[in-house]
């Protein structure tokens, strides 16, 4: 038997988008790895992934990260 348990970072009124799950929770529910978030709704939690999508292309778009190489993982 563990001494300790080990706890979930995160608090209670905070919103979190589970990965393994596929769903919005509150506080601390599912492991930290395993998360998106915090948000400061329901409703931004659930648009998490497509928030992730969009900063992903603006990543991919911004000349100070771009090498030139393009395609897919900067493969040429």
């Amino acid at each position: 038997m563990a001494l300790f348990k080990r706890r979930t970072t995160g608090k209670p009124g905070e919103w979190y988008y589970c990965l393994e799950h596929k769903t919005v929770e509150e506080g601390p529910q599912c492991r930290a790895a395993d998360r998106f978030g915090p948000y400061a709704s329901r409703e931004e939690a659930s648009h998490a992934m497509e928030t992730a999508r969009e900063r992903e292309e603006e990543w991919r778009q911004d000349p100070r990260w771009n090498d030139g190489r393009g395609g897919e993982g900067g493969e040429a």
